[in-house]
């Protein structure tokens, strides 16, 4: 009996022939690698992926944890062996991506882009590696791919429905680090707010930090106490101490999550949440280097992609009229199909004209 490189060899090959007969195009795959064959593809006989979260954690019910999500995914459907690594402060980010690297996992994400300059010292040396960064730019290297989303077109999203819902014609949003990332939230939010009620008032405040969460708590009360009836935060785990002053205020107050789908930490107090799918960013690049299809480069996903948007609102569904849900699909159907930009920094906000709805 054949051994099993041999067998390998021998199945891989015929399968190809079958392609060539079929004109079907069987993407390449090592014949060691080969372990099954699934809708046509190859995929490789042990996939190994890892993560490091940025210092807000595993448990920030955002984005970190959405990037586990993706990494479980992969588990389940690639059968892939994964781990995490928690960052507990900035000095954390070199040792962990190397830990994971030297650990020989095929593809280890770096969460956050503050961890820009640790991947950039790492990736050099692990050229066996494939690296992906969330909301970062990765090293110019064949084995490093960055992960972007357009966060402004989900954050219009929701401030249109922040602006269609308010009753105090005064809403809020609280950013966490005053960055340029961050900034894409905000200018998104404002200008769908602008959209829906050009009369509303917009009150920001950031926290300084990812995981503040009284701090949070804290600056929510206070736009609160000012008259604002929903919140929308890009603030890490301080969000969750938003989604908890719109609890503490009760009925009549809002909350908007972000990045994974927050509505039940406190249901029917999170109006939505802006999905940011880090988990399907992260699961498409773990299939990508099982199928070994991997790319270098900058991979981009919005509302076309399905890579931001609303959550489904199971809690609070029933509390927004169907004009307002029609006119949110409407925005995100002009968005879609590239009618309609929500700014992302200052200048575009300037420069944004609201479409009339």
């Amino acid at each position: 009996m054949p051994n099993p490189g041999v067998r390998a060899t021998r199945i891989a090959n015929a399968l190809s022939s079958i392609a060539v007969a079929s004109n079907e195009v069987i993407p390449h795959c090592p014949a060691q690698q080969v372990q099954f064959c699934r809708r046509g593809r190859f995929y490789m006989q042990k996939l190994k992926a890892a993560m490091v979260t940025d210092v807000g954690g595993i448990g920030d019910e955002s984005f970190n944890a959405s990037a586990w999500r993706g990494l479980q995914r992969a588990q389940k459907e690639l059968g892939a062996e994964v781990r995490y690594l928690e960052s507990r402060t900035a000095a954390d980010y070199v040792r962990n991506l190397t830990t994971l690297a030297r650990q020989g996992f095929n593809v280890v994400f770096a969460v956050g882009f503050l961890m820009e300059d640790a991947l950039a010292k790492v990736a050099p040396r692990f050229p066996k590696v494939y690296f992906g960064i969330v909301d970062g730019k990765a090293p110019n290297l064949p084995n490093c791919v960055s992960l972007i989303f357009n966060e402004q077109e989900g954050s219009y999203l929701v401030g249109a429905l922040a602006g269609a819902m308010t009753k105090t014609n005064k809403v809020g949003f609280i950013g966490g680090m005053n960055v340029p990332l961050i900034k894409k939230f905000e200018y998104g939010y404002r200008a769908g707010v602008m959209t829906t009620n050009p009369r509303a008032e917009v009150l920001v405040g950031y926290t300084g930090n990812w995981d503040d969460v009284n701090k949070g708590r804290e600056l929510a009360l206070t736009q609160f106490n000012q008259g604002a009836d929903i919140i929308y935060h890009a603030a890490g785990r301080c969000g969750v101490g938003v989604i908890r002053a719109a609890q503490q205020k009760g009925k009549g107050y809002y909350a908007i999550g972000v990045d994974s789908d927050q509505d039940h930490l406190a249901p029917g107090r999170v109006l939505t949440s802006m999905m940011k799918r880090v988990d399907n960013a992260v699961f498409d690049v773990c299939r990508r280097v099982a199928q070994g299809q991997f790319k270098s480069g900058t991979i981009v996903y919005g509302v076309r992609e399905k890579g931001v948007g609303l959550s489904p609102m199971r809690y609070t569904r029933k509390d927004v009229p169907d004009r307002v849900m029609a006119t949110i699909r409407k925005l995100e159907q002009m968005i879609a199909q590239g009618q309609l930009k929500p700014p992302y920094d200052e200048v575009t906000f300037r420069q944004f004209k609201p479409p009339k709805v």
